[in-house]
């Protein structure tokens, strides 16, 4: 055992920071045994504020029709092979009366960057979804958008966004998306979201292409500094037929470590554990709940649209990954002990 890694988990869990160089040591020199005492103090620090409680959200895939050719992404714009669809309003609005029925209490519209979904069109939704369903928050992924934008999508009912920053690395940054996007646009979005008072959700790739312990060291760094609401992290999968086809994945024993990091540097931060993570590992899940996350998303989107919305390969969308299987779900939490609410499942402050 390193005699060093214990002293800074136990600073981590005390003071909630570490200095970039700590954060890359913790990374790079991590054990089996600081895996089990980050976890240890991760799971005590989330249940001093949500107790063994999970929230659920409903997880809609409003569109897989993408204007941005992300090199990692299975639904970027120069996929020839992607079945595009997009859902209408009308769609989307079954999916959350479907979802209501099942206890569902958030809806998170998510989809690539689709011209279709106009400020316009997204206000009037958000203002039937609030009118049908009050008791209810919306969380919005649709990616970047004007300031101007998401301050009408605020007024119109929006009260969360997530906007993962992939990597807070500049130079990592362009190495995974096309020149015509830009770090500094993404950064600019999260700031803009923050100050017109969303919820805000950031989050990272854990092994994409070229990424080191010092660029995860800079992304638990912002975590630090920026103090979003949520953060979604999970493994890099990658999709044949995008320019990382062929590379390997990310892991789930690393994104579970991360997990428990953040769970110690925000303690009371929603943090999923996301698809991906079922994706890899068939109770990939359960293992992201027991390492400090608090969140499930399960899908209800349309059954006949699911397979489409392919970021990467092999995605995770039936059995407990389907929002129908709910009860499933709920007894999986059981076996590890935790209990799914039916609830808007907020921060608590």
């Amino acid at each position: 055992m390193n005699e060093h890694l214990f002293p800074l988990i136990d600073r981590l869990t005390a003071e909630h920071r570490l200095s970039l160089d700590e954060y890359e040591y913790l990374i790079a020199h991590r054990t089996p045994e600081a895996a089990a005492r980050l976890a240890e103090h991760a799971v005590r620090a989330r249940q001093a504020i949500y107790g063994k409680t999970v929230y659920i959200r409903g997880l809609i895939e409003v569109s897989n029709i993408c204007k941005n050719d992300c090199l990692y992404c299975g639904i970027r714009r120069s996929n020839p092979n992607c079945q595009r669809y997009r859902l209408p309003p009308a769609d989307i609005l079954a999916c959350c009366r479907e979802g209501y029925a099942l206890g569902f209490r958030t809806f998170v519209l998510q989809g690539g960057e689709d011209g279709y979904y106009t400020d316009a069109l997204l206000c009037d939704l958000l203002r039937r979804i609030k009118a049908e369903w009050p008791d209810c928050a919306v969380t919005l992924s649709l990616g970047e958008r004007s300031r101007e934008s998401y301050a009408a999508l605020r007024d119109a009912g929006a009260d969360r966004y997530l906007l993962r920053h992939e990597t807070a690395d500049a130079a990592h940054y362009g190495s995974l998306h096309p020149s015509a996007m830009s770090y500094d646009n993404r950064m600019r979005c999260l700031r803009d979201l923050k100050e017109l008072g969303y919820q805000v959700g950031c989050g990272f790739m854990v092994g994409p292409p070229g990424q080191t312990a010092a660029h995860l060291a800079r992304d638990l760094h912002f975590v630090e500094t920026f103090q979003p609401a949520m953060c979604g992290i999970g493994p890099f999968i990658p999709q044949a037929d995008t320019p990382f086809g062929h590379e390997p994945a990310g892991t789930l024993e690393l994104t579970c470590y991360l997990l428990s990091i953040i769970r110690l540097i925000r303690p009371n931060i929603l943090l999923p554990a996301t698809t991906a993570l079922g994706t890899i590992h068939p109770e990939g899940r359960e293992l992201g709940i027991l390492a400090g996350a608090n969140v499930v998303m399960p899908n209800l989107s349309p059954a006949a649209v699911r397979k489409k919305y392919l970021l990467y390969d092999n995605k995770a969308s039936d059995g407990a990954e389907s929002a129908q299987c709910k009860e499933a779900l709920i007894q999986r939490m059981s076996s590890i002990g935790y209990t799914i609410v039916t609830d808007r499942g907020d921060i608590k402050l």
